[in-house]
């Protein structure tokens, strides 16, 4: 069953440096929550609070609650937490393997064993991603030769190998093209129903065509949250929020 995300009163320190206070949201699968926001406030910093992965560096701690569904991640060991949470980062970072190879990964640490196995779960991968039939079926190419929107996809296939509750996306297109843009943007939309998605992107026009709600961050702080039709109507307060956000 896929479970709602919700923070509360998130704070995170990187040593004396406080770079998160008291950040509050919910969202569940079926609505896109982008997060938006000028650099440095906080963005990346929230997605490594809720995978757990803030912690792996020296300095670091966060409070608060990150709980999916009715489970608190904070009270699991850090790869239990990891394995409910999806991240897929800014630049594509396929490993140097097959196409293959790469989506068995995780399942094979998870202990599925046989060939026929894994590439049943790595053909549904793909195909959730839209890039099984691209590929023509070609699972030995290596991931290397594909685009760059091809390997971003690939990523998003992996991490969905893990069967996450939830994917957090990391400026997923910053360094992709016009067409692979939009090879990934109809990729999440494509996922929404299938778990929790945070997308964090500082492109307002990729917010538009691809979030349902929206939660804006300045200086660690919430600025503003709520659905995106409203942050982004010509009238009403998100005009405003969004020049002072990025003026």
């Amino acid at each position: 069953m896929v479970a709602s995300l919700s923070v509360q009163g998130l704070c995170a320190w990187y040593g004396d440096r406080q770079t998160l206070r008291d950040v509050a949201f919910a969202t569940r699968p079926g609505r896109v929550l982008a997060v938006l926001g000028p650099s440095g406030c906080g963005k990346s910093t929230l997605l490594a609070c809720i995978d757990r992965t803030l912690e792996l560096t020296t300095g670091t701690r966060w409070t608060g609650s990150v709980r999916l569904g009715e489970q608190d991640l904070g009270t699991l060991a850090a790869d239990d937490a990891r394995a409910l949470v999806g991240l897929v980062t800014q630049q594509p970072c396929p490993f140097p393997l097959s196409v293959l190879r790469n989506l068995a990964y995780v399942p094979r640490y998870r202990g599925v064993r046989g060939r026929a196995g894994l590439t049943r779960i790595a053909v549904e991968a793909l195909r959730q991603v839209g890039l099984y039939d691209e590929l023509g079926g070609d699972l030995k190419r290596s991931a290397l030769t594909l685009s760059g929107g091809q390997q971003q996809r690939l990523c998003i296939a992996r991490a969905l190998t893990a069967e996450p509750q939830a994917l957090l996306l990391d400026e997923p297109c910053s360094s992709l093209d016009v067409a692979s843009t939009a090879s990934v943007e109809e990729t999440i939309i494509g996922l929404k129903d299938r778990c929790a998605i945070v997308l964090v992107t500082h492109n307002l026009g990729q917010a538009r065509r691809v979030a349902d709600d929206v939660l804006c961050l300045s200086a660690g702080r919430v600025a503003w949250q709520g659905p995106a039709e409203e942050l982004f109507a010509e009238t009403g307060p998100g005009a405003a929020v969004l020049e002072e956000l990025y003026s």
